[in-house]
C-alpha cells in the first residue's frame, strides 16, 4: 500500500512537470528558442519510464518490504524533491526536460544554479538512488543508476555546448561547479 501511494504521487509529480515543460517549451519557442539534442532525448525519455516501470514491478509487484532505513531515506527524498522545486522554480520559463535554448537570454545564475551547473541532474542522480532503496528495489537501482549516468554523459556536454553557442553562459558560470561538486572544475 505505501508503494502504491508513494509511486501514485511520483508518476502524478512527473505529470505535472511535463506539463510545466511542454508550457515553457511552447513560450520559449514563440521567443525564438533552438532545441539541441532531439535524439539523445528520447533515449532518456525512454530510459525514465523503464524506470517507472522496473520499479513497479520490483518495488510495487514483487515487493520486498520496505527498507529498514525508511525514515532516512524518505527524509532524503522530500529534500530532493525540494530541491527540484527550487531548480525548477529558479529557472522559472527557462525549465525544461528538453534542451531548449533562448539566444542572447540572460543565463540563470540564482538559487541552486548560483552554486552548481547542473543542480536538477545531481537531483536526479540522488532520485535513482534513494527511492530504488527505499522499496528495496536493488537490481532497479544498479540498472537505472548506470543509464542515468550514461545519459548524462551524453546530456551534460550537448547542453552546455548549446548554451555556450546561444548565450554567455561560460562567462556567467566561470566558477560555479559542475553538477556533482566534489568533481574538479574543467579549466
Amino acid at each position: 500500500m505505501y508503494f502504491m501511494l508513494f509511486f501514485s504521487v511520483l508518476m502524478i509529480q512527473r505529470i505535472v512537470e511535463l506539463f510545466i515543460a511542454k508550457s515553457n517549451e511552447k513560450w520559449m519557442k514563440s521567443q525564438g528558442a533552438k532545441e539541441y539534442g532531439q535524439t539523445h532525448y528520447r533515449m532518456m525519455v525512454a530510459i525514465h519510464i523503464a524506470f517507472f516501470i522496473s520499479l513497479l514491478i520490483e518495488g510495487g509487484l514483487l515487493h520486498s518490504g520496505v527498507n529498514h532505513y525508511w525514515p532516512f531515506l524518505l527524509g532524503g527524498f522530500i529534500l530532493t524533491q525540494l530541491g527540484r522545486v527550487w531548480a525548477i522554480a529558479s529557472l522559472g520559463k527557462y525549465w525544461n526536460t528538453k534542451i531548449i535554448v533562448l539566444p542572447q537570454a540572460e543565463v540563470v545564475a540564482k538559487g541552486p544554479y548560483k552554486h552548481l551547473k547542473h543542480p536538477n541532474y545531481l537531483i536526479v542522480t540522488l532520485e535513482f538512488l534513494i527511492v530504488p532503496l527505499l522499496f528495496n528495489a536493488y537490481w532497479t537501482l544498479f540498472i537505472f543508476a548506470l543509464l542515468n549516468q550514461f545519459i548524462l554523459s551524453i546530456r551534460i556536454p550537448l547542453e552546455e555546448r548549446a548554451l555556450k553557442e546561444e548565450t554567455d553562459y561560460e562567462m556567467v558560470h566561470v566558477r560555479t561547479r559542475r553538477w556533482i561538486p566534489l568533481f574538479k572544475k574543467e579549466k
